[in-house]
């Protein structure tokens, strides 16, 4: 298991400031728990804090055991988003990282894509409500600001852009816009405390195998030694983040985030094409990249031709990325070749 490696706890260790004193005695409920974001998340909050209490919420008791070592403040909670949460536990914080983020899913499932984001957030936020959650964070995405219209470099979290609700590959970034305005709303008519973070797009050792997000293959790839093929000549730029940045800036937004707030997770340091990101994984590992473009595209792929994030606010509250594009990849390789040896 990966709380085993030293490389990868190191890499956790790194991240962790000086004072998170604010989780002691608490008790978090995270979703989607067993994701890229959600495992490195729950073994980052371990790490924060010894007295801490965090359930890990999944519908699959099994995968919970693959993912996780047995620890005296780590819980199993059962737990599906289209049903309402009942319970008797006491959360304090419940941080919502649970969504289908499967290029695949967005394919062959885009209704469940959608309405799992609202009718989940929604299900969490009745919860927080009733029961007086002390805060409630949203791991919404950066897809959100749809389609870059030229005029801005990176996107600051008040920008709108255009997200084509005719194509069904929009149920993705449709259905994070309405549960990020569900929030707004839980706070501003019932006065639920509730913060949301936007992460660019996340890598890390923590990727499910059978991910098929571009960055995931490549690792997948490069890990088992073969050559990196990509599917389209990898134009599109984007904001890349490291899960080791992504979950400490989650954790600096659970803490000290404005309530009503969105926050973009992203590392001006870490902003190239999906080619460059293909050819740097490809050199870390010795390999190549090859190109095999199907036609007619792959299924499920976003066309954003640029998705560059502005992480600023976040920074200006305490977060400090440590993992630019180059030292991620190295990290990231390393963990995993590990774990496949």
């Amino acid at each position: 298991m990966l709380e085993n490696n030293q490389k990868y706890i190191s890499a956790l260790k790194s991240v962790a400031g000086t004072d998170y004193s604010e989780l002691n005695n608490k008790s978090i409920l995270v979703t989607g728990s067993t994701g890229l974001i959600g495992k490195a998340l729950v073994d980052y909050i371990l790490l924060l804090s010894d007295t801490v209490k965090v359930y890990a919420a999944s519908r699959s008791e099994e995968s919970f055991n693959k993912r996780f070592c047995k620890r005296d403040n780590l819980f199993y909670f059962n737990y599906s988003l289209e049903e309402p949460l009942k319970t008797d536990i006491s959360f304090d914080y419940i941080i919502h990282a649970a969504s289908n983020a499967d290029p695949k899913m967005f394919a062959s499932d885009p209704v469940g894509t959608m309405v799992s984001n609202f009718t989940g957030t929604y299900n969490l936020l009745e919860y927080a409500r009733k029961n007086k959650a002390e805060r409630f964070l949203f791991v919404s995405s950066g897809e959100v600001y749809g389609q870059w219209d030229g005029e801005v470099e990176a996107f600051n979290e008040d920008y709108s852009g255009v997200v084509n609700f005719t194509e069904a590959r929009g149920c993705y970034p449709s259905g994070k816009r309405a549960a990020e305005n569900l929030c707004v709303c839980y706070t501003a008519q019932y006065g639920v405390d509730t913060v949301i973070v936007r992460p660019s797009h996340t890598y890390g050792p923590t990727q499910l195998k059978g991910d098929s997000r571009a960055m995931s293959e490549f690792f997948n790839c490069a890990t088992e030694g073969r050559d990196i093929v990509l599917k389209s000549l990898g134009l599109p730029v984007r904001s890349y983040t490291c899960v080791f940045d992504c979950v400490s800036g989650i954790v600096t937004a659970l803490l000290k985030g404005e309530c009503g707030c969105a926050y973009n997770i992203a590392n001006k340091e870490s902003v190239v094409s999906i080619a460059t990101l293909a050819e740097k994984i490809a050199a870390t590992a010795g390999k190549k990249v090859v190109f095999d473009i199907p036609q007619g595209g792959v299924k499920g792929a976003s066309n954003i031709t640029r998705g560059v994030l502005n992480g600023e606010k976040l920074e200006g509250i305490g977060w400090t990325p440590l993992y630019d594009i180059d030292k991620g990849i190295k990290t990231t390789y390393e963990i995993m070749r590990e774990e496949y040896e």
